[in-house]
């Protein structure tokens, strides 16, 4: 069977999800494995935290990831970069919204997405659709 032909349609939702939990299992992963950090404006950061304490039992708690998410659903960026790099105009950076997301996710290759809707991910299924995501294709690894 041509792979190329093949079209893959996701809800905004279950991209959402995939995403999430890629940031839960694999972000650590992917920033620490290729010298990257998630950047976030730290006012978005503090409202979405706020926005999600409020919205929530007292016995539920909110995780990083949670806080990221709700970061992109507020209509703000999430941004990969380069850390320590010596020269500041030669860092790499790449910054995604909610809508890459939504667009992005459906591009992580069909085993890994698979893998990911199956409930059957590790930190490398996670990292590929991270990769995916932020930076449109596979770079590491």
């Amino acid at each position: 069977m041509n792979k190329e032909g093949l079209k893959i349609s996701l809800t905004n939702e279950l991209s959402e999800e995939i995403f999430f939990n890629a940031l839960c299992n694999s972000l650590d992963y992917m920033c620490s494995g290729y010298g990257l950090s998630v950047d976030y404006s730290k006012e978005h950061y503090k409202n979405a935290k706020a926005k999600l304490s409020s919205d929530s039992s007292e016995f539920q708690a909110i995780c990083y990831e949670d806080v990221l998410m709700q970061i992109l659903r507020d209509g703000n960026f999430l941004t990969i970069e380069e850390d320590g790099s010596e020269l500041e105009d030669m860092k790499f950076f790449n910054s995604i919204n909610l809508a890459d997301v939504h667009e992005r996710v459906k591009n992580v290759p069909l085993d890994h997405l698979l893998d990911m809707i199956n409930e059957n991910d590790d930190a490398v299924t996670g990292d590929v659709v991270l990769q995916t995501v932020f930076l449109n294709e596979i770079v590491y690894g």
